[in-house]
């Protein structure tokens, strides 16, 4: 496999040179709470999307304005659970529930706005696979190149900010973010399962691998809840 193309945003993170930096240094949280810019979103369809539909939208129709991409695959752990728990809220208090938030409180809700958007038909799946759904994109993607029946795959795993009441739960970083990796057919980046031997993170796996994979590193472990990854690349 091999990365043609990426790009990534959160709040305080939303050039290529941001992220090289944050790759490079301490990589704490940014005090910003702002969320980048999206201007390939419509405003009207902006303010009907989460904040990391929104990031995940903006980081796939970026590359998709960049270069043609023949099937698209978003994977996310929570999905729209800030919706969810909105709705479920309204439910408890015996509240109207609002349209829009039934219709997008789906876990394909990203996929639909990418190509409604790009106004592209492009074959699309979305994925969740707990701590592990960035790496489970990854080997669906490589299943897909593998098979031939795509050779430009776009993958963009994102999340959006968790609900207070779902945080002492979760132990990685609950703030909105996405990263857009445009993959082909190639023998540049491998990754196998290993058995568990990195510490914990507080960051989603595929930053923690835009962390490794941006600072350099010829080889590198992406942690996952039941086993480890071990990515290699020839630099």
């Amino acid at each position: 496999m091999k990365i043609l193309n990426w790009w990534a945003l959160a709040a305080g993170y939303e050039t290529a040179d941001n992220w090289r930096q944050w790759a490079r240094g301490p990589h704490g949280e940014t005090t910003t709470q702002t969320l980048p810019p999206c201007p390939h979103i419509p405003m009207m369809s902006l303010r009907r999307m989460s904040a990391g539909t929104r990031l995940a939208v903006e980081c796939g129709l970026t590359l998709l304005e960049q270069q043609v991409v023949d099937m698209a695959i978003f994977t996310s752990r929570h999905g729209e659970l800030e919706r969810t728990h909105k709705i479920l809220q309204h439910l408890n208090q015996q509240q109207s529930l609002s349209p829009t938030d039934f219709a997008m409180s789906v876990h394909n809700t990203a996929a639909g706005w990418l190509t409604i958007i790009a106004k592209n038909t492009l074959p699309t799946t979305s994925l969740a696979a707990g701590e592990d759904s960035f790496q489970q994109g990854i080997l669906e993607a490589l299943g897909i190149l593998a098979s031939g029946a795509a050779e430009r795959v776009l993958l963009v795993d994102f999340d959006g900010a968790l609900p207070e009441v779902y945080q002492p739960f979760v132990s990685l970083t609950a703030r909105p973010y996405a990263l857009a990796l445009l993959l082909a057919a190639g023998e540049s980046l491998q990754c196998v399962p290993v058995a568990r031997q990195a510490a914990a993170e507080s960051l989603p796996q595929s930053l923690s691998f835009l962390r490794h994979w941006l600072s350099g590193q010829t080889e590198f472990i992406v942690p996952g809840p039941r086993h480890d990854w071990r990515w290699t690349h020839d630099g």
